[in-house]
């Protein structure tokens, strides 16, 4: 796990060392370990360090083999890696290092353009051939790893988070349109190739983009999610079902144990992350760190599942470290939760997340985590409607949309409203083939979009601010393939995830499967008043705001008179939404 960046000039000009530098230095945290740069004329890239495999110096980057004339910069796990080597070995490559870092190289000069194929794991990557002069981005197929671009006419520079782009002269930070729409309808997903900036894109997950000398570039997306289950599917019982689905994510976990580092685990007490750890103790894993997070209740709302992640933590006998968070300590952290996002996202948990990994981070650099698992699996309530849905699109929209276009159009000025882009981006998506089940359709676009752009970015950017590195199995995707196999039924039964909670009274407590779905609980950013509420108005209200001109001033009005009238769908307020994206704007100084 680490951060990456360059810049490649197109105008027969040298790439700027200083420019690859300063980006290098804004992304220290994402690697605290080492720093480097490499100069290749036209092509520099640098990079930053977070040693989780062969910790030597023989694996740093950014890393260059002039024999092949390649250099590379990457950052994440890739989990095959040695199975990788030991094949690239029989072919007559010889490794100076034990890392993966070299066996991507390496894999990439013995089967090209291919070589993301044989990748299981999460990778954002760049790659130069000195003698074509071609450059390769590539991105892993759920998205796991962001890389953002800020690609111009003569230059492209890139980094794996967002603000260090900002720094760079010239970029274009006017708010892009469909952008803002997706983030007011869609909870602050934003689809690639779109962030709220006109001037930064993002590589698309499992996409392999390749740029000639002269900047134009193609893009080859190498992996799609089929979820048509084959004919034999229904010959098999749900015994059969069950013993799958574990075997599958016994191997998904066990992938990620691969580490020099020991492996901890973010154990919320829901079923996804307590069977990650049922599953590691069967594996053998011994003083397992685990690690729990609670706040103060407010609005008569919990603050903490403490009770569930003990009932695991006891009975696996874990290392179990329970944080708790007073408000005044929240308030104090909003602001640097906010400056550690890529993107403006709205979800409670990011706060909880960054605060979770600011403890963690002091015991382990590597943690699994059960994000993926609702969306692979079914396990949220717009699912189930779905079923017999004769109009799914708008279904969807419906219980998952945070506002409709009416609303939108009293909340943003009269210049962001063109067309419905976030209904027409779904009724798009669910037209491909691929799916045809309604539910199958919904499973389909969250697991390959909307789980990319909220809760895999929070997962990131959260856990990459304090030097941790995140790993998430249920979005292993040999497993989520195998997921989409299983039939429908099987997943949104009863109240959703039947399979996977099923699968899991094998290996864990009763008590932790039959409960109460939860969330990740922050209620004081969900029932805003006091301190919390001043904060908001003082950010909606102030100078910046109002040049920026970018809501009504009456309907901000409305929501600051009464946040608690304002709720979404999904259980958000509407005022902490349009609140944190101009916070967002704000602490990343974009005018």
């Amino acid at each position: 796990m680490c951060g990456l960046c360059g810049e490649i000039r197109f105008d027969g000009s040298p790439a700027s060392l200083t420019v690859v530098e300063n980006m290098t230095k804004k992304m220290t945290r994402r690697g605290p370990d080492a720093t480097g740069t490499v100069m290749q004329g036209r092509v520099c890239f640098g990079h930053r360090r977070l040693k989780i495999l062969d910790l030597s110096e023989q694996s740093r980057q950014p890393m260059s083999d002039p024999y092949l004339g390649l250099d590379i910069v990457f950052n994440g796990c890739i989990y095959n890696y040695r199975e990788l080597k030991t094949e690239l070995e029989q072919r007559g490559y010889r490794f100076f290092s034990t890392g993966d870092t070299e066996v991507i190289l390496k894999a990439y000069h013995a089967w090209g353009n291919e070589f993301v194929k044989h990748l299981n794991g999460m990778f954002a990557l760049a790659i130069h051939e000195r003698d074509s002069g071609k450059v390769l981005l590539a991105r892993d197929r759920l998205g796991i790893k962001p890389l953002y671009l800020d690609d111009r006419e003569r230059v492209l520079r890139f980094a794996s988070s967002l603000p260090p782009l900002l720094g760079n002269e010239g970029v274009d930070t006017e708010i892009n349109p469909v952008a803002l729409h997706h983030y007011l309808h869609w909870h602050a997903v934003v689809p690639a190739p779109h962030t709220i900036l006109k001037g930064i894109t993002k590589l698309p997950p499992a996409t392999l983009r390749e740029y000639r000398k002269n900047g134009t570039f193609k893009d080859t997306t190498y992996w799609q999610l089929n979820m048509v289950p084959e004919k034999t599917v229904h010959s098999i019982t749900e015994q059969e079902w069950m013993e799958c689905l574990l075997n599958q994510l016994r191997k998904a976990v066990k992938r990620r144990m691969v580490a020099d580092v020991p492996v901890g685990v973010l154990l919320s007490g829901g079923v996804d992350s307590s069977l990650l750890v049922g599953l590691l103790a069967e594996e053998g894993q011994e003083g397992l760190n685990t690690f729990s997070v609670g706040f103060e209740a407010a609005g008569g709302e919990k603050g903490d599942e403490f009770y569930y992640s003990d009932i695991i933590a006891r009975h696996f006998g874990t290392d179990h470290h329970q944080i708790f968070v007073p408000s005044d300590n929240l308030l104090q952290t909003l602001p640097q939760t906010v400056s550690a996002m890529s993107e403006p996202m709205v979800s409670y948990d990011n706060v909880g997340f960054f605060l979770l990994s600011k403890e963690v981070a002091r015991h382990v650099k590597v943690v699994q985590s059960g994000q993926g698992a609702d969306e692979v699996f079914g396990g949220y309530h717009w699912y189930r409607p779905l079923r017999s849905s004769t109009d799914p699109v708008s279904d969807y929209c419906r219980a998952f949309f945070d506002r409709d276009q009416s609303e939108f159009a009293q909340t943003v000025h009269d210049d962001f409203i063109h067309n419905n882009y976030s209904e027409e981006f779904v009724a798009d998506f669910f037209a491909r083939p691929g799916a045809d089940h309604p539910v199958a359709k919904a499973l389909r676009l969250d697991t390959t979009i909307m789980l990319t752009d909220d809760p895999v970015k929070r997962v990131d950017n959260m856990t990459m601010a304090w030097s941790l590195e995140a790993r998430v199995p249920f979005l292993d995707h040999e497993f989520v393939e195998f997921a989409g196999t299983i039939p429908v039924d099987l997943k949104v039964r009863d109240k959703g995830k039947w399979i996977l909670k099923e699968a899991a009274r094998r290996v864990i407590p009763a008590d932790v499967i039959d409960r109460p779905k939860g969330y990740f609980p922050v209620p004081a950013l969900k029932h805003i008043e006091g301190p919390y509420l001043e904060l908001v108005r003082e950010v909606l209200t102030n100078d910046a705001a109002k040049s920026r001109k970018l809501y009504k001033q009456e309907y901000i009005n409305k929501l600051l008179a009464a946040p608690k009238d304002h709720i979404t769908p999904l259980r958000g307020s509407k005022l902490w939404q349009v609140a944190l994206l101009e916070m967002w704007l704000q602490i990343h100084g974009v005018s």
